[in-house]
């Protein structure tokens, strides 16, 4: 490991997401791939949407071969500090710089109970229809 087994916290591995300084965390390990941005197969941008997580489950998804694996120990600089990984981390897109981060959308309650009644509707409604289907076929027999 280049970085001699330094230890980093998840807050300032994700600090370093941009083109000119990225890091990713793969298993746990801190990769600074800054230098790797231009080379990388699928380009740098697929790169960058790693940063900012744990990008073990995307890097293993992808299937990299043994040659792609071989070069990451020349990328390590660390490892990260587990207990500074967020529970539960949800993926989020992070706003340009100097970009206002748009407020998330909320589900006003008046759209809540209208789905509510209609999942208790239709059901109704499907049971009714085929009831008069029935009785309609039945007439028609007779």
């Amino acid at each position: 490991m280049a970085g001699g087994g330094k230890v980093y916290s998840f807050q300032e591995v994700r600090k370093h997401s941009q083109r000119k300084d990225c890091w990713l965390i793969i298993s746990g390990k801190v990769y600074d791939v800054t230098p790797f941005m231009e080379e990388h197969p699928g380009g740098d941008e697929v790169l960058l949407a790693c940063t900012g997580k744990d990008a073990t489950a995307d890097f293993e998804d992808i299937g990299h071969s043994d040659a792609a694996k071989e070069l990451m120990p020349q990328y390590c600089i660390g490892e990260v500090d587990a207990a500074t990984i967020p529970a539960k981390l949800a993926h989020a897109v992070l706003p340009a710089k100097g970009a206002a981060a748009a407020p998330a959308p909320r589900a006003s309650a008046g759209q809540g109970v209208w789905l509510t009644v209609l999942q208790l509707a239709l059901p109704l409604l499907l049971v009714a229809m085929a009831f008069a289907l029935q009785n309609f076929a039945k007439t028609k027999t007779e």
